[in-house]
């Protein structure tokens, strides 16, 4: 038995976790930040593939049974890789699920004009992750992405509300909505753009409904642990919580607060 481990490439995750840790406080859990190597969204399938497996191996090595990848690069690039190839090798029941999944396969509890748009970093559109999974569910959707690559930096450099933020994301949604009028649902696809949410609201009708990540993982992680009593009774429940951060800690600590709306006091992993 071990706490549930939430993996992310920074900050990001943690506006995950938060509805995770709000909606199941009952669980113990370990959020990794690979810091010391952010940002995954430039790099390649086979650089996010290794840097995720890492970390996800040494989030088993803390005890955690169950991994979250509270990524969408990562989701996008190395899970089902890491899914199919490396569990298996596993001797005892181990499991590590996405954030791409939850989202995609209710979408269409959203979209009345079946036109959907995906604001994401461009390693996720270029995986094209969202399309082949709401076209898995939903064939009659039509997905238009962009990518937003200016977004995360901004939010990490706590300039979410600078005229800089501002002109990047009305820039992106213009592009987004010339090219596609009809899209009345917009997926958050990267957890940064949540503390974007204020200058995105502003810049779309307001008949377009914005889906953040969050409260959706959170409801599909309940909803698993629920139908896989093998799993949750792996699960420990003391209601703790460990940081860990492969940057410095004191760095780590210093920004993390935006993104999980709390102080936290991280341990740094040393990669070898």
């Amino acid at each position: 038995m071990g706490p549930i481990g939430i993996f992310d490439s920074g900050f990001g995750g943690l506006t995950v976790f938060k509805e995770i840790k709000a909606l199941l406080p009952q669980y113990d859990y370990i959020y990794l930040g690979d810091n010391a190597r952010v940002p995954y969204g430039t790099r390649s399938y086979e650089t996010v593939y290794h840097y995720t497996l890492e970390c996800v191996h040494h989030l088993f090595d803390k005890g955690c049974r169950l991994v979250i990848l509270a990524c969408n690069t990562a989701s996008a690039k190395a899970l089902r890789t890491i899914q199919q190839r490396d569990l298996p090798l596993y001797p005892d029941l181990r499991r590590v699920l996405g954030v791409i999944r939850p989202t995609t396969e209710i979408i269409d509890q959203f979209t009345v004009s079946k036109q959907v748009g995906i604001l994401a970093t461009s390693g996720t559109v270029n995986s094209q992750s969202y399309s082949i999974e709401i076209h898995k569910f939903f064939p009659t959707i039509e997905v238009y992405q962009e990518a937003c690559p200016m977004w995360v930096p901004l939010v990490e450099n706590n300039e979410i509300d600078s005229e800089g933020a501002r002109y990047f994301v009305q820039q992106s949604i213009q592009r987004l909505l010339t090219r596609a009028p009809a899209i009345d649902t917009l997926i958050l696809a990267c957890t940064h753009y949540p503390l974007l949410l204020p200058l995105i609201k502003a810049r779309i009708p307001s008949h377009i409904q914005v889906v953040s990540q969050g409260p959706i993982v959170a409801k599909s992680l309940a909803d698993y642990l629920h139908r896989h009593p093998e799993m949750e009774a792996l699960c420990t429940t003391n209601g703790t919580t460990q940081f860990f951060t492969t940057e410095k800690p004191e760095n780590f600590d210093e920004k993390a607060a935006l993104f999980y709306g709390a102080h936290v006091q991280a341990m740094q992993l040393e990669l070898v």
